[in-house]
């Protein structure tokens, strides 16, 4: 009799900080990834700048998609996303609040999902520059499911202001 490995997932998780060391938490953070029970870090972005969304009076941010290959149910993964913004200070005040590190399950392999702790794929990703240009960049033909291909919905984010800055 053999063991077989856990069957892994592919999954995308949007990284943004923007107090603090952003660049710093950032890269941190995949090395967080990377360590997660049955989880790799097989992909990552450049790093973006992007100006706030929402509470526009704070600093820029820093963002970044990675792809995992990971073992971990959708539920589990967020759980450990969230203990690592923790690990990483943050805190959770008003929404779209400055931040040292935020997390976002964005896709669980072809996975959609709605309850109150996750929706995937990420509701709003496809509206977003500072998620879908990392994302293509890392995974040109990703498609988002129950909405079609993340490409297609460049066009509609390319008047956000955005910028790539340096490898992650």
């Amino acid at each position: 009799m053999s063991l077989s490995a856990p069957t892994r997932t592919r999954a995308y998780v949007a990284l943004g900080a923007n107090i603090g060391e952003p660049v710093q938490h950032l890269r941190a953070a995949v090395l967080d990834l990377d360590a997660l029970p049955g989880t790799t870090v097989v992909a990552r972005s450049s790093l973006y700048r992007s100006a706030p969304v929402g509470l526009v009076d704070q600093p820029d941010f820093i963002n970044a998609v990675v792809a995992v290959d990971t073992a971990l149910e959708p539920l589990d993964l967020l759980h450990a996303l969230l203990a690592i913004e923790a690990r990483h200070g943050r805190v959770r005040s008003v929404p779209n609040a400055p931040r040292t590190l935020d997390l976002d399950l964005l896709l669980h392999g072809t996975a959609t999902m709605t309850s109150p702790a996750l929706t995937l794929p990420h509701p709003r990703m496809h509206e977003r520059a500072f998620v879908l240009l990392p994302l293509v960049e890392i995974a040109p033909e990703v498609v988002l499911p129950g909405l079609g291909p993340a490409q297609d919905f460049l066009p509609a984010v390319a008047n956000q202001e955005i910028a790539r800055s340096e490898p992650m």
